[in-house]
C-alpha cells in the first residue's frame, strides 16, 4: 500500500482537490499538527457500497459543530468527496478516513480563531484491525491503569483527533503482551476501548456502557441487529467485575467488526472462545455488509 512513502497512483481529496498521495501536504501551522485540533470519522466500503455512510457523515459533522469548526463543504459534497475517491481508486471495498482539520491560522499559536478549515479525505483497499485468528479464537485484553479521559473534560461523543489517551492504553496493553486495553473512567467504570466500543452478554442480555464513550456507529448497529434477533441490550454501567464475569465479551468498530475477548486480566470470559451470540452478531454484521441494504452505491445505477 505504501502507506507512509506516497504512492504516484493513489488520489487523495486535500484542500479542495484531488491529488496523487506524494502530492498530499498539511502545513506545519495546521492545528491538528500543532495542537491534534481536528476531527475525523472512519467509514468502510464492502462489494462496491459505503456502509451507511450518512450516519458517518451525520457523525462527522456534529463533532465539527462541538468543536465550532466549519466543514469546507455541505454534507452531499463531503458524501459526493468520499465516493469519488473510491471511484478514482478504482476500489470495491476500502477503509475510508475523512478528516477535517482546524486548518492554518494568521500566526502559529494556539487561537482557534481566523483560521482556514481543512477537508481531508482517502480510501485504501479494505483492511481490518484484526485477522481471522482473532475471530476464532478471541483477543486476550487487560484493565489500563490509566483512565478515559471523562466527558467533562473533552466530551467522548466528539471523534476527535487527539488520541493520546487511547495509544497510551494500547501501549501499555500491548507490552504487557496483551492484545488490548479495556478502559475505564475516572469513576471505576467500563468505558470502552482503544478505538472501539465494549458489550457483554449475560443470560441472553447485551450489555454496553452509555457513559464517557464515543458512540459508535458499528454500536448501534450491533444494537439494532440484537433487536432484530429478539436480544435485548440494556445500556448502563459496567465494572471490570461485570466484564469478569459475563458470558460474552466482545468489542466492536468500523475497521474491527465484531470480535471476542476470551481473556481479561489473566481471567477466562465465558468458555474462553468467541461465544453463540458473539459469532451470531458478527455473522448477522457480515451479512448486512454484504447486502449492501444500509450502505451507498459507489457507482450511480446504469439507468440513472
Amino acid at each position: 500500500m505504501n502507506i507512509g512513502t506516497g504512492s504516484a497512483e493513489r488520489q487523495v481529496y486535500i484542500g479542495g482537490e484531488y491529488v496523487p498521495e506524494n502530492e498530499a501536504r498539511v502545513s506545519i501551522f495546521d492545528h491538528a499538527v500543532l495542537y491534534g485540533d481536528a476531527v475525523f470519522d472512519t467509514a468502510c466500503a464492502w462489494g462496491g457500497k459505503v456502509f451507511k455512510l450518512d450516519e458517518h457523515i451525520d457523525r462527522l459533522f456534529e463533532s465539527a459543530h462541538a468543536l465550532k469548526i466549519e466543514i469546507p463543504l455541505d454534507k452531499a459534497g463531503v458524501r459526493e468527496v468520499v465516493l469519488e475517491i473510491m471511484r478514482r481508486n478504482k476500489l470495491e471495498s476500502a477503509y475510508i478516513k475523512i478528516i477535517v482539520t482546524r486548518g492554518v491560522g494568521r500566526m502559529p499559536l494556539m487561537s482557534p480563531y481566523n483560521c482556514e478549515p481543512n477537508l481531508i479525505a482517502f480510501a485504501i483497499p479494505y483492511l481490518s484491525l484484526i485477522d481471522s485468528g482473532v475471530q476464532q479464537e478471541g483477543i486476550r485484553a487487560g484493565i489500563s491503569s490509566m483512565r478515559r479521559i471523562p466527558s467533562e473534560s473533552l466530551d467522548a461523543k466528539i471523534k476527535c483527533c487527539n488520541y493520546l489517551n487511547h495509544i497510551l492504553m494500547r501501549m501499555e496493553a500491548n507490552e504487557a503482551g496483551l492484545d488490548e486495553a479495556i478502559e475505564l473512567d475516572i469513576g471505576g467504570y467500563v468505558a470502552e476501548a482503544p478505538g472501539y466500543n465494549v458489550f457483554i452478554a449475560k443470560q441472553g442480555v447485551l450489555y454496553t456502557p452509555g457513559e464517557n464513550i464515543l458512540v459508535g456507529v458499528t454500536r448501534q448497529t450491533v444494537m439494532e441487529l440484537a433487536a432484530a434477533a429478539g436480544m435485548e441490550t440494556v445500556v448502563g454501567r459496567l465494572t471490570a467485575f461485570d466484564l469478569y464475569n459475563a458470558d460474552e465479551v466482545f468489542l466492536t468498530s468500523t475497521a474491527g467488526g465484531i470480535f471476542a475477548v476470551r481473556e481479561l486480566d489473566g481471567r477466562q470470559i465465558g468458555g474462553g472462545k468467541p461465544g453463540p451470540i458473539t459469532q451470531l452478531l458478527n455473522q448477522r454484521y457480515t451479512e448486512l455488509l454484504e447486502s449492501g441494504e444500509q450502505s451507498t452505491p459507489v457507482h450511480p445505477p446504469a439507468d440513472a
